[in-house]
């Protein structure tokens, strides 16, 4: 089996939710998906498991967060260049998600910020490799 990471995020409603990354892009995965959970596929090593708060609570002995008001993670999402990023926040506002702030360019690296409607942050980027690799060269060593 290939490494894979499953990014579990409670939500208060299970339909909402999917019909919100169904709208980004994501595709639902049937057989891992129920009344309970959406199992919502962003490429062959990455899913979110979209989880009832009850179904969550099953998994942690922790107090469910309301990440509308406190933060718990942040989701970072690359793509390939400036317009595909723009294109997926604009996807996300249009479903119900809210942006956090303007967009931010480092020259190097581009990004936008959102939360969708239960509060989950999400930070989709691009960054050019080899101007990073140039603006970090002239960067004071750490330590």
């Amino acid at each position: 089996m290939p490494r894979m990471i499953f990014v579990n995020l409670p939500v208060a409603d299970v339909e909402r939710a999917t019909a919100f990354y169904t709208a980004l892009g994501f595709e639902k995965n049937a057989m891992f998906s129920n009344e309970q959970a959406s199992s919502m596929t962003w490429s062959d090593s990455i899913a979110v498991m979209l989880l009832s708060h009850p179904f969550y609570a099953t998994f942690t002995n922790k107090q469910i967060i309301d990440a509308r008001q406190q933060s718990g993670m942040l989701l970072a999402l690359s793509f390939d260049d400036r317009a595909a990023v723009d294109a997926f926040t604009q996807a996300a506002l249009a479903a119900g998600g809210r942006e956090l702030h303007d967009p931010e360019d480092h020259g190097f690296m581009y990004s936008r910020a959102f939360e969708d409607p239960d509060g989950h942050g999400w930070g989709p980027f691009h960054m050019d490799m080899a101007a990073a690799e140039q603006a970090m060269a002239h960067q004071p060593a750490a330590g």
